[in-house]
């Protein structure tokens, strides 16, 4: 644990970063729109523990989600190797269409490396994943990797009236965050 995953949402969703962030005990949910060209994107985001003991309870929030953020601390490689497990029960059980993006979390320790960039790079696109190192601590690629997302959803159908009528220019994304449980 302690790869930084509430941390990301915190500075996502309020622009806060807290050096001491309590752990994630089952989870928590948080939103946050955002403008995309002519479309507002809502992003409901549920913050899901890491901890193994809480890992039968994962699939109650993958299950509908539209989006999954994996995170892994670039700092230990076995929080990369348990990221990978996460997309592959991600790939194997969620949504058909879900946008899986790969986060590297804490960039600004870069000196401390254990996973190396390219590493993790080859890696997303050997299983068609969106990937960017983040720093919860400096921002650094925060709101990227939410707005990657949301570049990479489908498109409302404008020709269907009942999808216009409903959304309005508003488009909603069902995020789940999964990181490690070490």
């Amino acid at each position: 644990m302690a790869v930084g995953k509430s941390s990301l949402v915190l500075r996502f969703v309020k622009g806060q970063f807290d050096e001491f962030q309590e752990t994630t005990i089952g989870a928590a949910f948080l939103a946050q729109s955002v403008c995309l060209d002519d479309t507002t994107v809502k992003f409901e985001i549920w913050d899901t523990a890491g901890q193994e003991r809480y890992h039968s309870l994962a699939p109650m929030y993958y299950r509908g989600a539209q989006a999954a953020i994996v995170v892994f601390d670039i700092t230990k490689q076995e929080t990369f190797d348990r990221a990978k497990a996460w997309v592959k029960e991600l790939q194997r059980q969620a949504s058909p269409n879900i946008v899986i993006a790969l986060a590297g979390n804490k960039a600004d320790l870069a000196d401390k490396r254990m996973v190396e960039y390219e590493e993790a790079q080859a890696y997303a696109e050997d299983c068609g994943l969106l990937f960017m190192e983040t720093s919860a601590k400096t921002a650094m690629n925060v709101n990227d990797i939410f707005l990657a997302i949301a570049k990479k959803m489908p498109k409302n159908d404008p020709q269907n009236p009942a999808t216009a009528a409903r959304n309005r220019g508003v488009k909603k994304v069902n995020i789940d965050l999964r990181f490690d449980a070490v």
